[in-house]
């Protein structure tokens, strides 16, 4: 059994490794980026390649990663990654952290799309998922800079379409996440990723919540405040109407219910020296002002299988790492429970200690309060898209820091 070749040598042509591996036990030639399931791997012979690679290169891999890396580039990417190296300690660690609802604006990512073959095809995928939902393409939404992103209805599957393809473009330019968590709308395409959901299934989870959600009665909204929990939990006792919807960090706490009581709380807040800002949004999401929508997105979740994560899942439900089924009962308490966003975080970084932290979504909403929860010693927190203009140069940027590959199909080098 070998380890690696010497450190003066060559490292391993995966890929072309793989490839011939693959054809023996398929009996035919894969491409790089086809799926093993759908040209017929099964579990024996699945098993007997990664006893393949355990007998030439050592134990890079687990069994379950050929399920969780399904095509030559990014198994190849993977092996890449695991593979010892002179001095040791410098591989790439990246986190993939998808944004929530609040982060749409329109036009997001149209510059990407122009500019990149991969996205593109990717963006397209996801907006066809979504499309028999929503009878508007999320693409012709976001070339058009059409102002209804903002709307629920729209915004929820434009966000999961944006975020699903992102991370995928990032995958096959040889970027594996050690580790997702999703804010929000964003645990969709965090739960598509890690293998929980399929991209049919998400993609109609999704649409028919953001359905549901647009069509409850208005009243309600958000509010973020620069307070902790506890210096709330006085002021919301008075409040029955308003709950705490998110803890993203020690002091940013957002707060969710009635508008008219959170207008009362916000001059309070004021009074009291605290600063508060309404986010923009249609309603008191992640509030008990969701209940009336329970029984009908339950009723559509039951009939989707939904199931475990094959990556390290952080549920920003419960405030930590899961490895249980993603179906029905998750998602359904999704809606009215706060996001705790700082415990799943503050628990990703402890238990996978990234080196790298991306987050996935069409503007920089998580990246500070990442870093502040990180601190100094903390991981390079990586947005996707820096900025409302963001293009293919600026994803290729994140590639090269995480010593991936070019962007598949761009004019933008790395």
């Amino acid at each position: 059994m070998s380890l690696r070749p010497p450190s003066d040598a060559r490292e391993p042509d995966f890929p072309a490794w793989l490839a011939g591996r693959l054809a023996g036990y398929l009996c035919r030639d894969i491409p790089e980026d086809a799926d093993f399931a759908e040209y017929g791997l099964d579990s024996v012979a699945a098993l007997g390649l990664y006893g393949d690679i355990e007998e030439e290169f050592g134990p890079l891999i687990e069994p379950t990663d050929i399920w969780a890396y399904p095509t030559i580039r990014r198994l190849a990417r993977r092996l890449e990654l695991r593979l010892p190296r002179p001095g040791g300690g410098d591989s790439v660690r990246a986190a993939f952290v998808f944004t929530g609802q609040g982060s749409q604006h329109p036009g997001m990512t149209a510059g990407l799309y122009l500019d990149s073959a991969g996205y593109r095809g990717r963006l397209d995928e996801a907006a066809e998922a979504v499309l028999p939902y929503t009878g508007r393409s999320m693409v012709d939404l976001i070339l058009s800079g059409d102002e209804r992103v903002h709307q629920t209805a729209f915004a929820q599957p434009a966000l999961f379409a944006v975020g699903y393809a992102l991370a995928r473009t990032l995958q096959e330019a040889g970027v594996e996440p050690v580790a997702v968590l999703g804010h929000g709308i964003g645990e969709f395409a965090a739960a598509a990723v890690a293998g929980a959901l399929t991209l049919a299934d998400a993609a109609k989870l999704v649409a028919v919540r953001g359905a549901f959600m647009q069509y409850l009665p208005s009243g309600g909204g958000m509010l973020a405040t620069c307070a902790t929990p506890g210096e709330l939990a006085e002021l919301t006792a008075a409040e029955p109407d308003v709950g705490i919807g998110a803890v993203n960090a020690a002091r940013a706490t957002v707060l969710s219910g009635d508008l008219g009581a959170l207008e009362r709380l916000r001059d309070r807040l004021e009074a009291d020296g605290i600063a508060c800002r309404p986010l923009r949004v249609t309603h008191a999401f992640h509030s008990p002002l969701m209940e009336p929508v329970l029984p009908r997105f339950e009723a559509v979740a039951r009939r989707l299988p939904g199931g475990p994560p094959r990556l390290p899942y952080y549920s920003t439900v419960h405030g930590r790492f899961t490895a249980e089924p993603l179906y029905a009962p998750y998602w359904t308490e999704q809606i009215t429970a706060p996001v705790r966003f700082a415990d799943a975080a503050r628990e990703l970084l402890a238990q996978q200690v990234p080196t790298h932290i991306v987050e996935i979504g069409p503007r920089v909403v998580l990246t500070p309060f990442l870093r502040r929860l990180g601190g100094t010693d903390g991981p390079v927190c990586l947005p996707a898209c820096p900025g409302p203009r963001s293009d293919a140069v600026d994803l290729a940027g994140v590639c090269s820091a995480l010593d991936a590959w070019p962007l598949a199909g761009s004019s933008a080098s790395v």
